[in-house]
């Protein structure tokens, strides 16, 4: 576990929380690590009944630590990318317990990707959702490809991923992705209204029902890796090492 992660039972929900307020918590190894073992090890606990994942008030996450990162993602160049993010994303597409987001603040790359794996998604008012690996000469992750213009269509897909635009919490409520939008520093207050409510349903029935909703495991596993191959071909590419380089100019010098 990381110091970075706190992860609570309250009654029936697995509560993870990102707390790294320093860095707006931005996501290291370590707490990739941390949050996939906190859903591995509940998917056969019959006590945990859903997840509810928060960055706590003011911020959800800021996406990947970018030096963390391209230190992992750069080492080995001739091995294949199997990262700590990688088994993140395998934990969340194997899933099988219901998962609600309590997003206040900024959302991030996959602080934005991740939501689209949960199945209730609660939002601050001042929330905004991006996911600018455009900038960065990188491509979509997280099966984001996949899940983001089966949610809210191609044209906001395109401009989401592509374009690298950000959106606010109404405009991610309109495209379908957020379920509720509410008053800053409220959402993990609702968020365990909600899990409240999931974990009086009947257990089996709610894992059936979900199961039907959710595309097959292998279909996204298999798009987080077809992404994760290009994404790690993309990091060495003469785009991106100038773009790594330009942020981490602006960042020292800002």
């Amino acid at each position: 576990m990381t110091e970075h992660l706190i992860v609570a039972d309250d009654h029936h929900a697995r509560i993870i929380t990102m707390r790294r307020p320093e860095k707006k918590n931005a996501l290291t190894q370590d707490m990739y690590r941390a949050m996939s073992d906190a859903i591995d090890t509940a998917q056969n606990d019959p006590d945990i009944r859903c997840f509810i994942i928060t960055g706590g008030s003011g911020v959800f996450t800021a996406g990947n630590d970018l030096e963390d990162f391209l230190k992992d993602g750069t080492a080995k160049p001739d091995t294949p990318r199997v990262t700590n993010a990688h088994k993140f994303l395998y934990s969340l597409a194997h899933n099988t317990k219901p998962i609600i987001a309590a997003v206040d603040g900024i959302a991030i790359g996959i602080g934005t990707t991740m939501l689209f794996h949960c199945d209730y998604v609660l939002a601050s008012s001042t929330a905004t959702f991006s996911t600018p690996f455009i900038h960065l000469g990188l491509v979509p992750e997280g099966a984001s490809s996949l899940l983001m213009p089966r949610t809210m269509g191609h044209q906001r897909a395109f401009a989401t991923l592509v374009m690298g635009r950000t959106m606010d919490a109404n405009a991610a409520r309109e495209a379908g992705f957020v379920n509720e939008v509410v008053s800053p520093g409220h959402t993990e207050t609702e968020a365990r209204k909600v899990a409240r409510e999931i974990c009086h349903l009947p257990a089996e029935a709610v894992a059936i029902s979900r199961k039907l909703l959710k595309l097959p495991p292998e279909d996204l596993t298999r798009r987080i890796d077809q992404e994760s191959h290009l994404f790690g071909e993309r990091m060495r590419s003469e785009e991106a090492v100038a773009a790594f380089k330009a942020f981490f100019a602006r960042k020292k010098g800002g």
